[in-house]
């Protein structure tokens, strides 16, 4: 019978066999990693990430009482909160990226897809504390890149342009908020603390503390100071109904100013 101070010892040893990249520093592929557990999502400081998944994970619970409302305690988020849902699927699928498990990270990616109709690629850099309000329809695409505290509400695209590889879609900097349905198309960086409004669309830098709103995005508040009035933007759509309901007025009236005058030449003429 082993000592009990030899069973521990044997049992720390085993246990440094199932942590990938912790005794040299580096991270090795998910070929190498022989079980899936919890092990397998440790966070080497060198990778940029301290916290431990848990405690990230409770912050994103967190979040929800200072951002809604609605929100009445922990078990209502865990349980009801689809846009939880989808930032806890992607920490642990960016985890397996990040060690190389391409295809594990998104297939649960998809999977987490499917659950909340919200698709986040396993690559994408998120920060702490990322809110998604109600959440249907947003996609952020594989090279984004969100800061802390960053809020994003449903129908929102992170997305890219063109076929190029690398970097080509946006960086969102810490407190940014995009708002209901804005697309926001291409490698540049939206500032600190700057809101998208709803239903615009962004294609180029916006600077910090700065509102931008319309199609395309302007810029309406820069630094707290009005900049330019949301009225002046152009949101109209072309409407060939709307189009040829006011040439039928315009003929209508030009007909009319026609037979007033035909009427007046025909009574001069009588008298």
């Amino acid at each position: 019978m082993r000592s009990r101070s030899e069973r521990q010892t044997t049992l720390r040893l085993e246990r440094s066999r199932f942590l990938p990249g912790k005794q040299s520093g580096t991270v090795q592929s998910c070929a190498s990693v022989p079980t899936v557990g919890t092990e397998v999502f440790y966070c080497d400081k060198k990778e940029g990430n301290c916290l431990s998944l848990m405690r990230t994970m409770l912050s994103d619970i967190d979040v929800v009482f200072d951002r809604d409302p609605a929100a009445r305690n922990r078990l209502e988020i865990i349980f009801t909160y689809s846009g939880v849902h989808a930032v806890w699927g992607h920490r642990i699928a960016h985890a397996l990226w990040k060690r190389g498990c391409f295809f594990l990270a998104r297939l649960l990616s998809q999977f987490t897809r499917f659950l909340t109709g919200i698709e986040i690629h396993p690559a994408a850099q998120i920060g702490e504390r990322l809110f998604i309000d109600h959440g249907m329809g947003v996609v952020i695409g594989e090279t984004c890149e969100i800061g802390n505290d960053v809020t994003i509400f449903q129908g929102v695209t992170l997305g890219g342009t063109g076929k190029e590889k690398g970097k080509r879609h946006p960086t969102v900097k810490d407190g940014a908020l995009i708002a209901t349905g804005a697309k926001v198309l291409g490698s540049f960086t939206i500032g600190e603390q700057a809101r998208i409004g709803a239903g615009s669309v962004v294609l180029n830098e916006v600077p910090a503390y700065s509102t931008v709103v319309g199609i395309p995005g302007k810029i309406v508040i820069k630094n707290g100071k009005k900049v330019a009035s949301a009225h002046t933007l152009d949101h109209s759509l072309p409407d060939p109904i709307a189009d040829s309901i006011s040439e039928m007025e315009k003929e209508i009236q030009r007909l009319k100013h026609e037979c007033v005058r035909l009427s007046e030449e025909k009574n001069g003429s009588i008298h």
